[in-house]
């Protein structure tokens, strides 16, 4: 007999948050001294490469593990076990097909997206990233499968693989060709190389664990016939589609937008200091450089809330195919509450120690990039809000509502970015800022559509409310314990970059004490909200949570 659907949820999300957390501390362990080492001119090429290369990406394989995992575990539940390896017999075949053809226009067209980005330099490293498209693909479908029978262990190791294949082979490129003197464009070419191998060899990995999962299944007793090749793929399509078309819509804005940012900083460039196209192309690639160093911070919360909003998708799913509407309403209530409780306090944390968290991972002081961390601190937490508000409206079959949220968000940022970076007074900036503004829009937009089309819908004032306070507080003393911990430190240790290490994880520490604390005295977390949790009234008994 299989588990409630809520603790699989819990359990599925605990699982793939802690894979997600070893993912991106390895991915930050591997870009930070890589950004070090490519200098701002090759990380703005770096990030160039890889928005086009996720672009393709998500074309190609953004649905592919929603409508697979939505589609197998519905007919699991339902018993039909024949049913959910057909869809799986089918998609595979069709979108190694699609990574293919994908694969292709990436490598021949590589010069064409790097002038089309205002990088000319960025085409090696597009060229490189071409067969991590088709990699992906294969992927997504195995992910998929083994999501719809909530098994999140597949994802979880194939990713933590991918990972650490990526810094150690993309690492290993990097230091190798800066030793051989190599220009940076080209040295960020061969550490993105790094992805791509790290994706091909989780193939095998993921072949390896569905024969698992088929050989643990029960029989059922599907007798009936099975749907054609059409057939499938019209379900799959048919659900895939419309999660593909919102989710790349994001990655276009993002494309687009970081096209428009390197124009108009080029533009501004030449006009205000006169200086020739190439020398101001050069002068783009820095400040999206310095743009870029803030980003692997400001993707660390909503790393941890991914899971949650993928977990979600085949729990509801299964809780509305089993006629269990309250069920569905209490699992989306407690992965929203769960992403306020980790996405807010994180995305404080960062705005009040954004300059000593610059300094200790980059040695950066300058007040530009503390200026534009703070202000991606902030937008980390609506993009989290969006993942979990779109995954909710998914869950419920209204995936056609992101087709109108994601692009009035997208709008909103482009426009704003197209205006702001090409005043001279606030330059690179103002791409943060319509980054900000769209996902607000874009979190407020879902939650609307949550409010009107759910019947029944989270209570997401008690969601907000305690979790908002409680972040308040912890942000005031993570700022006044860094300055006094500073103040008090400095004559025994010094100020240089060790000494600002020490401080910010004194400082981090107190802050996530007294956090805690704080969720457990104002009961912002429950008894029964720790039920959910593995061993979680024995957690509550021991915290004394009532």
């Amino acid at each position: 007999m299989r588990e409630p659907v809520k603790q699989n949820f819990i359990k599925s999300a605990a699982i793939l948050a802690a894979a997600s957390i070893i993912v991106k501390i390895i991915g930050a362990i591997y870009k930070i001294p890589l950004f070090n080492i490519l200098d701002d001119a090759g990380t703005g090429s770096y990030q160039v490469t890889y928005n086009v290369y996720i672009l393709l990406l998500t074309i190609s394989t953004a649905g592919i593990p929603a409508a697979l995992s939505r589609l197998v575990s519905t007919a699991a539940a339902s018993g039909q076990g024949r049913l959910a390896k057909r869809y799986f017999s089918v998609a595979l075949p069709a979108f190694i097909v699609i990574g293919v053809a994908v694969t292709l226009v990436m490598y021949l067209f590589a010069d064409a997206f790097a002038g089309w980005m205002n990088d000319s330099l960025a085409a090696p490293g597009i060229r490189v990233l071409a067969p991590a498209v088709l990699f992906v693909c294969v992927i997504s479908v195995y992910r998929g499968y083994a999501q719809g029978y909530e098994n999140m262990v597949p994802t979880a190791i194939s990713q933590i693989a991918e990972v650490v294949c990526k810094a150690v082979v993309g690492f290993t490129a990097a230091i190798m060709l800066t030793r051989m003197h190599y220009a940076s464009h080209l040295v960020s070419a061969g550490a993105i190389m790094g992805v791509t191998v790290g994706l091909g060899l989780c193939i095998p990995l993921l072949v390896w664990y569905k024969k698992r999962i088929d050989l643990k299944l029960q029989p059922d007793d599907d007798s009936g016939g099975m749907p054609g090749i059409k057939s499938v793929l019209g379900r799959i399509m048919g659900v895939s589609i419309p999660i593909t078309l919102s989710s790349s819509f994001m990655s276009i804005m993002t494309v687009i937008d970081t096209s428009v940012v390197l124009g108009r900083l080029k533009s501004s460039y030449i006009l205000a200091q006169t200086l020739t196209a190439e020398v101001a192309e050069e002068a783009a690639r820095v400040q999206f450089g310095i743009y870029t160093k803030g980003l692997t911070i400001y993707n660390l919360p909503p790393a941890i809330v991914v899971p949650v909003s993928v977990s979600i998708i085949p729990a509801i799913a299964a809780a509305l195919a089993r006629k269990r509407a309250s069920e569905a309403s209490g699992i989306m209530g407690s992965s929203i509450k769960l992403v306020n409780l980790i996405a807010m306090p994180a995305a404080a944390g960062i705005m009040a120690l954004a300059t000593p968290i610059l300094i200790a991972l980059y040695n950066d002081s300058r007040q530009i990039t503390s200026t534009i961390l703070i202000i991606q601190g902030a937008a980390s937490f609506f993009v989290c809000l969006q993942y979990i508000t779109t995954a909710v409206l998914q869950a419920n079959g209204y995936e056609r509502v992101a087709l109108l949220t994601f692009p009035i968000g997208a709008a909103v940022k482009i426009i704003l970015g197209y205006f702001l970076v090409y005043n001279p007074s606030i330059g690179i900036v103002g791409s943060s800022i319509g980054t900000l503004a769209c996902f607000m829009v874009i979190s407020a937009l879902n939650i609307a559509f949550i409010q009107i089309k759910i019947k029944d819908k989270p209570k997401l004032i008690a969601a907000f409310i305690k979790p908002l306070l409680c972040t308040a507080a912890m942000a005031c003393i993570a700022y006044l314990s860094y300055a006094f911990v500073e103040w008090l430190g400095a004559g025994i240790i010094g100020q240089g970059r060790f000494s600002v290490v020490v401080f910010l994880a004194i400082s981090i520490l107190l802050s996530v004490a007294a956090y805690a604390a704080l969720i457990v005295v104002t009961h912002a977390i429950t008894k029964d909200d720790m039920a959910l949790l593995p061993k979680g009234e024995k957690l509550a008994k021991i915290l004394r949570i009532k």
